[in-house]
This record gives structure tokens, C-alpha cells and sequence, in this order.
């Protein structure tokens, strides 16, 4: 069985939208309790004052410039929204891939490396964006869709959450995540503008004090989640089980019979069965 690195079976993840001026105080009180982030932006909106109406409340939507990107995204993952924001499956192939590598080649250019991950404006997309993306190498795309539980995806480019985070379900999914024994995701969404609109910092200051800082939960971004499944899916395994090779550039670790067993990056390891 996979278990996240040192061994760990619980792993926490949080991913927000549209690069707005509110995603500064987030990534405050993510990084005070040691939580990290997957920033999906929109590069053609960068520094755009602009303003939203959501259940009937005027919000400042404004943009973070591109000259504070990097230092705002600091240790968090930055990720690909699209140029302007469109509904995807709406548009032919020629938009989507303009939309798509224009993003993240101007996120690229900031931040300083490959930019591999994505979020689907509005949630929307179809099997159409789905082989797109596949052919531009985009390598996971998250949903707006939930699911309430601690799975880990069958699909990396349908992603689908945990629960966004103003579901009424929150505090007691992370009562259950805190107290589970088997392996779990927890994996948290929004926009930070929502904060404003529902008066909620404090909630979610209190939901990263409950689940964060815990040398039992590893604390990853979207990509990292990415590489470390995909590099234990890689393993090379003996036809007895006793040996087995890892041929990616990353330790993982696993469980033989309940016992935590480390695999050491581009070598092989022996197997305590």
C-alpha cells in the first residue's frame, strides 16, 4: 500500500483560483501554520482593479500585479487557470491551446520553473479539453466538483476535491481525516475573495489551527502530490515481491504487512516481508 513520505498516511492540500489581492492575507495564514497552497492564475488578468457581485455583496476582485507573483506565491505552487478565464469545452482547439500555453508560459516567466498543473475555469470541461491537455503535457487539472471523502484520483485531469472550503461538512471531514488510520487525502478549494464575502477569515484561520502543524500530515501542493503518486506507481517490482526497483528521482515509501518500508530513489531496495 502507498504511503506518503516518512511514512505518513495522511496528506493535506489546498488550491485557490484567479490570483485575486485576497490570496496575500491566505497565504499568510498558510504559511503560519505550515500549510501549502496550489495558486491557479489567470496571467492576462494581472494587476486589473476590478470588482464582483456574489449573493447579492459588492467583493474587490482585483488582481495581483505581475511584479509581486513571485514573491506572493513564495513556497506555494503556482498553477495554470488560463489566460482569461473561459468556459474551455466552448471553444475550438485553437483557443483552448492559445488560452492554455500562453498562461503558462507567462507564469513560467515569472516564478522560474516549469508550470505542469491547472484548474478548469468554472469547473467546465469535456473529454474535448481533457485530450488537450494530454497533448500540452498538462499533467493533472482540478474540478469544481467534490467528493467528501479522502481518495486519492483515478484521473489526475478530472480532480475532484474534497469539499470546497465553506462547506457546512468541513470541520467534522477534518474531525474524521485527523482521527483516520487509513490513507487519506484531504484536499480543499475556493477562491480567497470568498472570504470577504462571507465575513469567514476567521473560519478558515481556525480550519488551518486544527489541521495544520501536525508532523503526522504532510503538507503538499497539487504537483507534488502529482509527482510523488506517479513516481510509487513506477516501481518495478520482483515476480516473489521480494525486491523491488524505483526508477524516479524521488524516495517514496510503502506498506508490506503494515510495516512502513522507505524506497530509496534510482535503486533497489529488498523487500521486508
Amino acid at each position: 500500500m502507498i504511503l506518503f513520505p516518512e511514512g505518513r498516511s495522511k496528506a493535506l492540500t489546498m488550491s485557490y483560483d484567479d490570483g485575486v489581492l485576497q490570496d496575500k492575507r491566505l497565504v499568510d495564514i498558510f504559511n503560519k501554520y505550515g500549510i501549502k497552497g496550489t495558486f491557479n492564475l489567470n496571467s492576462g488578468f494581472f494587476g486589473q482593479e476590478d470588482e464582483g457581485k456574489v449573493n447579492g455583496i459588492i467583493v474587490d476582485h482585483s488582481h495581483i500585479p505581475a511584479s509581486e507573483i513571485q514573491e506572493v506565491y513564495k513556497n506555494h505552487e503556482v498553477a495554470i487557470h488560463t489566460l482569461r478565464h473561459p468556459n474551455l469545452e466552448k471553444l475550438p482547439k485553437e483557443v483552448i491551446i492559445y488560452e492554455v500555453i500562453e498562461d503558462k508560459k507567462n507564469l513560467e516567466e515569472l516564478v522560474g520553473y516549469p508550470v505542469r498543473g491547472m484548474a478548469y475555469p468554472f469547473g467546465t470541461y469535456n473529454e474535448n479539453v481533457i485530450k488537450i491537455l494530454k497533448d500540452l503535457n498538462i499533467e493533472y487539472s482540478r474540478t469544481v466538483n467534490v467528493h467528501h471523502s479522502f481518495e486519492l484520483p483515478n484521473n489526475f485531469l478530472e480532480w475532484q476535491a474534497t469539499c470546497h472550503h465553506g462547506d457546512q461538512e468541513l470541520f467534522d471531514l477534518a474531525e474524521r481525516f485527523l482521527s483516520s488510520d487509513s490513507l487519506s487525502l484531504f484536499y480543499v478549494w475556493g477562491h480567497s475573495y470568498e472570504f470577504d464575502v462571507d465575513d469567514s477569515w476567521d473560519t478558515m484561520e481556525e480550519f488551518c489551527k486544527k489541521v495544520g502543524n501536525n508532523s503526522d500530515i504532510w503538507y503538499a501542493t497539487n504537483i507534488q502530490i502529482v509527482d510523488y503518486v506517479n513516481a510509487v506507481n513506477s516501481l518495478k517490482f520482483s515476480c516473489t515481491g521480494s525486491s523491488v526497483y524505483n526508477p524516479s528521482g524521488l524516495d517514496v515509501w510503502i506498506s508490506v504487512n503494515g510495516i512502513p518500508q522507505k524506497i530509496e530513489k534510482a535503486s533497489t531496495s529488498k523487500i521486508k516481508l
